[in-house]
Formats: C-alpha cells, sequence, structure tokens
C-alpha cells in the first residue's frame, strides 16, 4: 500500500476543506483476509440466542408402552411408540441450547480491525469531519443534509468520539447507517459498510501513544479537559498501534 493514505476532510455541513492524514499504521497496512474472516465469523456466532431445543424420545410425553409383543405378529419390534422413527416421536441427535460465543484474541480482534479499515482506506470510502460539536441538537435533517453535500449513498458507517452524542443520536435514526463512538468500531461493521464517517478526533485518538508512559498520561489529561477522556482510554484498547502483532446484534 502507499506510504502516504490520505482522506477527504470536510465541515460538519459537508464543504470539502482539504485532505487529511491517515495513520498508516492503523489505515496502511497489508490487510489479512484469513483474521478477518476469522474475527467476523466469531462476532456473528456470539449474536446467536443458541436458545433452539429439540426433545429426545425420553423427554415426548406418553410412549411407556410397548406398542406391541416382541414376536408373533410379523411386524417390526418395538418398544416404544416415542422414538425416533415414529411420527410424534423424539428427535435423534436434535440441537440443544448451547453457547456459540468463540473465544477471540486481542490482538487478532485489533489486527482485523486494522485491515478493515486499511481496505477501506485503500478504496478512498473513508471520509473525515472536522467537528460535530457545532450541531447543537439532535436532528435527523442535519445528518441527511451532510451526507447529501457529500454525496454519499448505500450503507455507512459514523465512528464519533464519545462527547458527540449529538452526531450519533442525529446519525442513528437513519437506515442503512450505523452510528457508534470508537471504543465501539469493529470488523463487521466496518466491511459492511460502503462508506466510513470519521470525526478528526477519533484519528487523534487511534493514533494514541502506548498506556503506562508519560506522555500517555499527559493524553489522557488533555482529553479530558474535553470530555473525552473515556474515549481516550477506549480507542488505546481498540487500535493502539504499540500492540500491533504483524499490521470485529
Amino acid at each position: 500500500m502507499a506510504d502516504q493514505l490520505t482522506a477527504e476532510l470536510f465541515t460538519a455541513d459537508g464543504k470539502q476543506t482539504g485532505e487529511v492524514e491517515l495513520n498508516p499504521d492503523i489505515f496502511g497496512i497489508e490487510p489479512n483476509p484469513d483474521v478477518m474472516h476469522q474475527v467476523v465469523t466469531a462476532q456473528l456466532a456470539a449474536a446467536r440466542a443458541g436458545t433452539h431445543s429439540t426433545k429426545t424420545r425420553s423427554e415426548v410425553r406418553g410412549g411407556g408402552r410397548k406398542p406391541w409383543r416382541q414376536k408373533g405378529l410379523g411386524r417390526a419390534r418395538h418398544g416404544s411408540i416415542r422414538s425416533p422413527q415414529w411420527a410424534g416421536g423424539g428427535v435423534a441427535h436434535g440441537p440443544k441450547p448451547r453457547d456459540y460465543s468463540q473465544r477471540t484474541p486481542k490482538k487478532m480482534k485489533r489486527l482485523a480491525l486494522r485491515s478493515a479499515l486499511s481496505v477501506r482506506a485503500a478504496e478512498g470510502q473513508i471520509k473525515v469531519v472536522e467537528d460535530f460539536s457545532v450541531w447543537d441538537a439532535p436532528k435527523t435533517k442535519n445528518a441527511t443534509a451532510l451526507l447529501a453535500a457529500m454525496g454519499i449513498t448505500g450503507k455507512v458507517l459514523l465512528l464519533a468520539e464519545d462527547h458527540e452524542r449529538t452526531a450519533i443520536k442525529s446519525f442513528r435514526n437513519l437506515d442503512s447507517v450505523i452510528a457508534s463512538n470508537l471504543g465501539q468500531a469493529n470488523t463487521y461493521d466496518v466491511l459492511w459498510a460502503e462508506t466510513i464517517i470519521m470525526s478528526k478526533g477519533t484519528l487523534d485518538l487511534g493514533q494514541s501513544v502506548p498506556r503506562g508512559t508519560d506522555e500517555h498520561a499527559e493524553a489522557v489529561a488533555g482529553r479530558q479537559s474535553t470530555g473525552a477522556g473515556s474515549e481516550l482510554e477506549a480507542g488505546s484498547s481498540q487500535l493502539e498501534a504499540g500492540d500491533s502483532e504483524g499490521g470485529a446484534k
């Protein structure tokens, strides 16, 4: 992939003001299709309720008496009318309630998410909005006007900072739009969306420094002053480039 990755930069009313550089450690890695497939499969499996159930021959009501004697009638021998081969009988090897969730390592989730973001960045489908704080109240018409001004149609994923709840609430009533904060970003949503709209602050959070350092403490303090301290922690755990291992109803 190209060393220099950029995305179109827009204002909150849809006017393009230029381009913004994307972090190559997040948006410019070599995608790993196998890891993305495994993570998406695990995510969809975890969404299954697993409440399906069938009754075995011991659970079906009735059938306690032998239907006819063992010998002398020329019929096949049977011990119960609730055995699986009988109509109304039990089910052999049928589904039972179970947990479909799979354990997925955190590093694998991070690699899959960065791979998906890199795919969308290479396609030029990542758009960046400078700041949503100018929206003083949640209004769906603001979100509709922004998409129209940016010329965006189809399925859209909005990733905003935690304190930009106004934007998230403005988008969430639109069909074919998933709106969430950065801490909820996952591989499936990124691959599902045809276009990804990110607030400029989420790009800064994705480039956060490793935890436990003085720089990280200063960054957290700076974000808390604007009400986004919790989002920095979420962004660090999801997209922290320092935890790279080679490059998510």
